[in-house]
């Protein structure tokens, strides 16, 4: 039995029963005859309906699929709102710019024409975490739809509620039976999808150890994969930022989603000339954020989205101070006495760069700051995580914050921003954040048959030309 529970209150709001085996069987078989037999086959312009239709869809139903969201894992209603309007854009990013990535690449040959046509590969399965329970999914199942693929999902089982509700809004948008099915699985049957001859690529966005699983058995039943894993971000605040708008966007970013996102930003590294500065403005704006019931629009900070995830960052935090120049505590290192799983955004200081706030990553409302002699310090202490999705730099020397993200060790830099995914640049990390791109053009490319195609004229009759 598969149960979601209401983080902010601990309640049980549904139960659902997992997909047998004759069930899972049917919705694979339904899924390979609806690419091999129909969306493929499509022109573009039909698959950039259903889009559109998915667009107005969502935004049909923004206030359901939002308090479904914060039902299901405690984020703020605001935010909730904001990541149904987020994947509203995206599909109207796909049917804008689809037929330009689909585009055929010619190149100058000795062949009358030759080229790069790219083409569908069929039934891609996606393991999709909780935290962003739609955007993860359309980030994924919006590009390969407009390509011709079709979509398999295994959600993370506390937020199946919303997996369901994605799969009607596609259907009521046109998307025949079969372009996008939800699939109520465990991981030991996720394993045996990943080696189904008809799934032909798998994606993942979730933990490094995840990561290692799943592109272990894809690997092993040759599946393409592409892995978006952990993170731990840093965010360098150089001597001549502007301090101000540098704190107000790190609170911002550190403490988004209350702190459970990849792209948090989790290590802060301040150069030591602005070092106390920063600090001060950096807790004035944690402590204006307010922590409650998620369905409250002044909230900004909700729950954990389940009590063994709020467990694990209370440990993080007590391990931390306990290590060697572990850091100082400033703000929080509690978990709230109220119902649900929520714990107090959290801020420590002066954190060793081996501390478990720095070395692991810490999914949840917890910020680790970090000084840095100089620019080459602050470099080095960036690049020394294990993990590289994204990082930011913060300078009002335009040129000198480009030199430093050319340094950095991620696969995103973001200068006097914070880190963020954009359907109009591709979103990924290096090292042990994963590999593989989503967005723009090349994420849409990622899961196609980059098929090269050339074309000679006959020279001599039927058969006739160069062996």
């Amino acid at each position: 039995m598969i149960e979601t529970v209401n983080p902010a209150t601990g309640e049980t709001l549904a139960r659902y029963d997992p997909d047998s085996e004759s069930a899972l069987a049917e919705k694979l078989a339904r899924a390979w005859a609806c690419w091999q037999d129909d969306w493929r086959y499509r022109p573009l312009g039909e698959r950039l309906e259903v889009l559109a239709n998915t667009a107005k869809g969502l935004r049909s139903r923004r206030d359901d699929l939002a308090s479904l969201i914060t039902a299901e894992m405690g984020k703020p209603i605001t935010a909730a709102r904001a990541e149904v309007d987020k994947c509203a854009r995206l599909c109207e990013h796909y049917v804008e710019h689809s037929a330009s990535y689909l585009t055929p690449e010619f190149y100058d040959t000795d062949a009358a024409r030759s080229y790069v046509r790219y083409d569908s590969l069929g039934p891609i399965f996606a393991i999709m975490p909780w935290n962003f329970p739609l955007w993860q999914v359309f980030r994924f199942a919006v590009p390969n739809i407009a390509a011709g693929n079709v979509g398999l999902l295994k959600q993370a089982a506390i937020t199946t509620g919303c997996a369901l509700a994605i799969e009607e809004v596609f259907a009521a948008a046109g998307l025949p039976k079969g372009g996008f099915t939800a699939l109520l699985i465990d991981h030991d049957t996720a394993a045996e999808v990943m080696s189904d001859y008809r799934v032909r690529g798998v994606t993942l966005t979730g933990s490094d150890a995840a990561g290692r699983a799943v592109g272990g058995t894809a690997g092993s039943h040759l599946k393409k994969t592409v892995l978006e894993l952990g993170g731990s971000d840093p965010c360098v605040v150089l001597d001549d930022a502007d301090l101000e708008e540098a704190a107000r966007t790190a609170a911002a970013s550190r403490f988004l989603n209350s702190g459970q996102s990849c792209i948090n930003a989790k290590r802060i590294i301040v150069m030591q000339s602005v070092y106390d500065e920063f600090v001060e403005r950096f807790v004035a704006e944690v402590q204006a954020l307010s922590v409650g019931d998620p369905t409250d629009e002044t909230t900004d900070v909700g729950p954990l989205a389940r009590q063994d995830l709020r467990d694990t960052v209370g440990d993080q935090v007590q391990r931390t101070l306990a290590h060697r120049d572990g850091g100082q505590l400033i703000l929080g290192g509690q978990s709230l006495d109220r119902p649900g799983f929520f714990y107090a955004p959290t801020v420590i200081r002066d954190v060793n760069a081996h501390a478990p706030a720095a070395s692991e990553e810490v999914f949840g409302p917890v910020a680790a700051l970090m000084d840095a002699e100089h620019e080459e310090a602050a470099i080095a202490l960036a690049n020394s995580s294990r993990f590289g999705l994204g990082a930011a730099v913060w300078t009002r020397d335009l040129a000198r914050g480009e030199r430093i993200a050319g340094q950095l060790e991620s696969g995103m830099v973001f200068v006097n921003e914070l880190v963020q995914s954009d359907p109009r640049m591709p979103f990924g990390g290096i090292k042990d954040s994963g590999y593989g791109r989503e967005l723009a053009a090349l994420g849409m490319r990622e899961f196609m048959n980059a098929k090269t195609v050339w074309v000679s004229a006959p020279s001599g009759g039927p058969g006739g030309g160069v062996e």
